[in-house]
């Protein structure tokens, strides 16, 4: 190594998350703990792909990040997007104005609810192409088909209502939105719902395309083969808590994931042992005083079951990496 690379610092952070939780006040006083201490980064150049069963949090923390949680929802922590704004505490003027669209694009879970009903897909485009990119309203005709293009809509639909579109043709427009003004960092939720596996390929190599030239992707996904396509590494979560975060290349292939529930999740697709987790996550407003995982889990101890494992090392299990899990003794309690 020359003194040049051992010097060189690596690059800040796109985003950086830090113990980002997020309660939701119930009527009768009850709390949902949606989110809990979330900690994670996306750099320039990187995709973090963010992975875990459904209603484990990804979807919220992602609102969080935007600003787009329900009067209900209490959020502490910090998000801050380029060193400089802390998404949690801008207010809503900065993140609408400066934040979503500009250095936040969004592929929404829900793109027929996202797209303006009223208004077809070529005109939602050309918007977006005039208030970010600044094209001249000439060359609005020929952007807006490029757009399209990147993220695989047909040109022949550009003229088309939002109700007209099939939900994996409302899921490409909204992909397309997201793509203009090549904002430092996309967040797309679930962007392959509804597109066949041809589609699903393209969509998300665009989005690599798109992160390669130095922008940072988090991807939230259930799709294990896209995330394994796409990420640079891989988050974890369950039951509102991120469990790993690990290389994508170790963690799809050797020596693979580290906690019992992200194994499980690997098992459980058909193209590996097709053997599903066995029972059901535990409800976010009831969660146990020890690890979330213990009553699903072959490694549990008494420890599991009583005391939560703290995030260390990209790792919350209190025992380290999975099928080199301690019998459960003391020794293996005090480690």
């Amino acid at each position: 190594m020359t003194a040049d690379r051992a010097t060189t610092k690596a690059p800040d952070p796109v985003l950086d998350v830090r113990d980002l939780s997020v309660r939701f006040r119930m009527r009768g006083g009850r709390d949902i703990a949606a989110v809990t201490d979330a900690r994670f980064s996306v750099a320039p150049g990187e995709c973090l792909a963010l992975v875990g069963e459904s209603g484990c949090g990804k979807s919220v923390l992602a609102s969080a990040l935007l600003g787009l949680l329900p009067a209900n929802a209490a959020t502490t922590g910090s998000a801050v997007l380029g060193g400089d704004t802390d998404l949690l505490t801008a207010g809503e003027r900065t993140l609408a104005r400066t934040v979503r669209g500009r250095r936040i694009g969004l592929v929404p879970q829900s793109p027929a609810a996202h797209l303006t009903p009223v208004r077809t897909v070529r005109a939602q485009l050309e918007e977006s192409l005039r208030e970010l990119t600044g094209v001249r309203r000439s060359e609005l005709p020929k952007s807006a088909v490029a757009a399209a293009a990147r993220a695989s809509f047909p040109e022949g639909h550009l003229d088309r209502y939002p109700h007209e579109l099939s939900g994996g043709l409302a899921q490409r427009a909204a992909t397309a939105l997201a793509l203009i003004g090549d904002a430092p960092l996309l967040l797309a939720d679930e962007p392959t719902t509804g597109l066949d596996r041809d589609l699903v390929e393209r969509t998300v190599d665009e989005l690599r395309r798109h992160t390669d030239e130095g922008r940072a992707l988090l991807i939230i996904t259930h799709d294990l083969a896209a995330a394994e396509r796409i990420a640079d590494r891989v988050a974890v979560m369950y039951a509102g808590r991120i469990v790993e975060i690990a290389g994508a290349e170790d963690f799809f292939g050797a020596p693979g994931p580290r906690h019992p529930y992200a194994k499980g999740l690997l098992d459980a697709l058909p193209e590996r042992e097709f053997t599903p987790i066995p029972g059901m996550p535990p409800e976010l407003g009831a969660l146990p005083d020890g690890c979330a995982f213990a009553d699903r889990c072959a490694y549990a101890d008494a420890r599991c079951t009583g005391e939560r494992p703290a995030f260390t090392a990209g790792l919350a299990c209190h025992h380290g990496p999975t099928g080199r899990a301690p019998s459960p003794t003391k020794e293996s309690a005090d480690a």
